[in-house]
């Protein structure tokens, strides 16, 4: 996020709530926000195909058919400039490439958008004006707008619109995506993706690589490495050999799962770190006891980007360890076995860490954006927001104040390109995937919890009252939903939640996860599959 939870919830005139279920998935933040809704009289716009929770306290509910996202954003940002709210002063100042922007733009008038999105004309004329009038707006998106095949490019989208108000590095307004697990964002901040070293440093990067060379004694090739819809896919081509997978259940999590069991009883070594024995456990030829949160000692990065301390607060429960003294370990036995290695003498090479504090130390001296950080200065109470280049620094709240850190903000003109699976007559409808609220991800934790499953204790598949009379479904049914990828049996709530046409089902439970109906259609950039958009046709069973 570049904006802190607390700057929009108390600063923000307006808010648009784009691809998340804000107060369900998030619902720390969305508490906030009802509050700022209810008290201070903001605005809000929320964009979903579904009739979220949220939606009932917004000025306008935008129910865009899925996958038709940037032809939306497109659309709004044409009546921004159609009714000249756009920041001139701004653009002119702190952006470019906007003329380039302006021409694209241009080729999304209402009746266009309206005709592609579903979303009637005059509620795109009513969502235009809150945005132009009601500044800052705070913008909110979760991976409803991320985990399409255009996934980057609505997000560049959704930055224009953003740059087009002069919302962003002001108090109240900002780009916010709302990551979907609790420390994703300091997994990414300290080297979790394929292309960067931490603190997003590129490894193609010769200085950046000299610095890690002489901090460590070794640097990979420089070149860009794969994602986990890449590397697991690549099993069965011969080009991943052995996987180590670190508290992920790919099995529940990973797209078309049928290619992905495959994959992992075809691969050569396979090491699972968990807390139990997931639905990926059977492929596991050694499985390593992790430590849960409560039995260790270190920090989370949270989505506004604070670091905060988690304090262990129990004992490893019998064999298990935290994950640092594992991969340590592991780490030490590899240097022991590697002549070349044993030889190394450099600053950061010997994997001796007494504690995480340690740990943090290292971070600081080869992060820029965490240089400040230390646990002492985490125990002694501050809230410290990355960037925070020394020990003195207060951390940063708010990103992007004065200038962008390329410089000036780039206008990116983004064409509407259409999801990878569109509905036909075998497969009539579209299927989006995500969470409901009393489940976490694959389950494993909260199906373990018997008051949770008392609530929600099997898959459900929300489908429209008059989808469900057509198809003779009254709840009590079993339904069969089957994809060009799987197949699954459950059983249907019917609820307006959704919209004629369209199914949501969830991916909690291994005996009707929605992932053995989804497809692996990546993202070119981010490669992010495309989960929110399957074709499916359903049956009453």
């Amino acid at each position: 996020m570049s904006n802190s939870m607390d700057d929009i919830a108390e600063k923000a005139e307006a808010f648009f709530i784009i691809g998340s279920n804000t107060t369900e998935q998030h619902p720390v933040f969305g508490t906030k926000l009802r509050r700022a809704i209810q008290k201070r009289g903001a605005k809000l716009i929320v964009a979903d195909p579904r009739r979220i929770d949220i939606t009932d306290l917004a000025t306008v509910h935008l129910q865009q058919k899925a996958g038709t996202d940037t032809a939306l954003i497109n659309g709004l940002s044409y009546l921004i400039l159609k009714n000249g709210h756009e920041d001139t002063a701004y653009i002119a100042e702190r952006t470019e490439d906007f003329e380039e922007y302006r021409k694209v733009i241009q080729n999304y008038p209402p009746e266009k958008v309206s005709e592609i999105t579903g979303v009637p004309a005059e509620l795109l004329h009513e969502a235009a004006e809150i945005m132009g009038t009601h500044k800052p707006m705070a913008l909110m998106w979760a991976m409803g707008i991320t985990q399409h095949i255009k996934g980057v490019r609505n997000v560049m989208a959704l930055a224009g619109l953003q740059m087009l108000l002069g919302n962003i590095g002001v108090p109240g307004g900002g780009t916010n995506p709302l990551r979907g697990q609790n420390n994703v964002q300091g997994a990414c901040d300290l080297g979790g993706l394929p292309n960067v070293y931490p603190g997003y440093q590129p490894v193609t990067g010769e200085y950046v690589q000299e610095k890690f060379i002489e901090a460590w004694g070794a640097a990979p090739e420089m070149k860009v490495g794969k994602t986990l819809t890449e590397m697991i896919p690549d099993v069965l081509k011969g080009e991943t050999h052995a996987l180590f997978i670190l508290g992920e259940d790919p099995v529940m999590s990973d797209p078309d799962t049928k290619h992905i069991r495959a994959n992992l009883e075809a691969c050569d070594f396979v090491i699972l770190q968990e807390l139990f024995e997931s639905e990926t456990a059977p492929y596991a030829d050694v499985l390593l006891p992790g430590a849960s949160f409560a039995e260790k000692t270190g920090t989370f990065t949270n989505t506004e980007r604070r670091v905060q301390m988690v304090r262990q607060a129990i004992a490893p429960v019998g064999d298990s360890l935290p994950d640092w003294q594992i991969i340590s370990s592991l780490a030490k036995r590899i240097i022991a076995l590697s002549p070349n290695l044993r030889s190394l003498n450099t600053p950061f090479s010997g994997w001796d860490y007494e504690d995480t504090s340690a740990i943090m130390d290292e971070i600081s001296a080869l992060t820029p954006q965490y240089a400040g950080i230390s646990h002492e200065r985490l125990e002694n109470g501050e809230r410290l927001q990355w960037p925070v280049p020394d020990k003195t620094h207060p951390g940063t709240p708010i990103l992007h104040v004065g200038r962008f850190a390329r410089g000036k903000g780039k206008f990116m003109p983004i064409e509407h390109v259409p999801p990878a699976e569109s509905p036909d007559d075998e497969y009539p409808f579209i299927m989006s995937t995500g969470r409901v609220l009393y489940h976490w991800h694959g389950g494993q934790m909260t199906r373990r919890v018997e008051g949770i499953m008392e609530v929600y204790g099997e898959a459900l598949v929300e489908v429209n009252p008059i989808d469900a009379a057509n198809l003779d479904i009254n709840g009590d049914n079993g339904i069969r939903l089957t994809s060009r990828h799987g197949s699954i049996e459950t059983k249907a709530w019917v609820t307006d939640r959704v919209p004629p046409g369209m199914v949501y089902a969830n991916f909690h439970f291994p005996d009707a996860s929605a992932n053995e109906l989804t497809h692996a259609s990546l993202d070119p950039v981010a490669k992010i599959p495309e989960y929110k958009v399957t074709a499916v046709k359903v049956e009453k069973l």
